[in-house]
């Protein structure tokens, strides 16, 4: 019987922190030094929680890849991210490729995208409640109407800006 096949999926922005990867994945994978994915731009969505990546030609953002995603993880990423697409990546030493899935934000015209994003601006500000988005959209993902992730985001962080506006 053959064995399912396994996957290398290029990572950037908040599945940088390990906590957020294994809140999704419930382990660490092994994970590929920093590596760049052409031809994608990294800008900021909805005050710098999350990057999403557009395609834009002679453009990069850093990442790494995620080594070994069995098709279950994969399922998860799929339900958390967007469109998933393959992209060649490339190591920072510039001397090896590798072929991997990424998710990418399809709608270029999206006002909420601005800016440039910081991940070390992000951990300090911003992972906390992403974290605790995160392991709720998990929560979620078990039941039988599950939320998608953007529904979970927007919800959560919806909850977030009223509890601030209360006090």
């Amino acid at each position: 019987m053959a064995s399912a096949p396994i996957s290398n999926v290029f990572v950037y922005g908040s599945l940088l922190a390990d906590d957020v990867v294994r809140a999704l994945l419930g382990r660490l994978s092994s994970s590929s030094q920093p590596v760049s994915s052409h031809l994608c731009s990294g800008l900021v969505s909805r005050n710098m929680f999350t990057l999403q990546i557009i395609r834009v030609e002679d453009k990069k953002v850093d990442g790494r890849v995620l080594l070994g995603i069995t098709p279950p993880e994969l399922h998860i990423l799929d339900e958390f991210e967007d469109e998933r697409e393959r992209v060649d990546v490339i190591l920072k030493d510039g001397m090896e490729k590798l072929i991997a899935i990424t998710y990418v934000w399809e709608n270029k015209t999206d006002p909420n995208l601005y800016g440039s994003w910081d991940f070390e601006e992000w951990k300090i500000l911003h992972m906390d409640g992403f974290l605790k988005m995160t392991k709720g959209f998990m929560n979620e993902l078990e039941l039988p109407d599950a939320n998608t992730r953007v529904a979970t985001y927007d919800s959560f962080y919806e909850g977030m800006d009223n509890k601030h506006s209360i006090s």
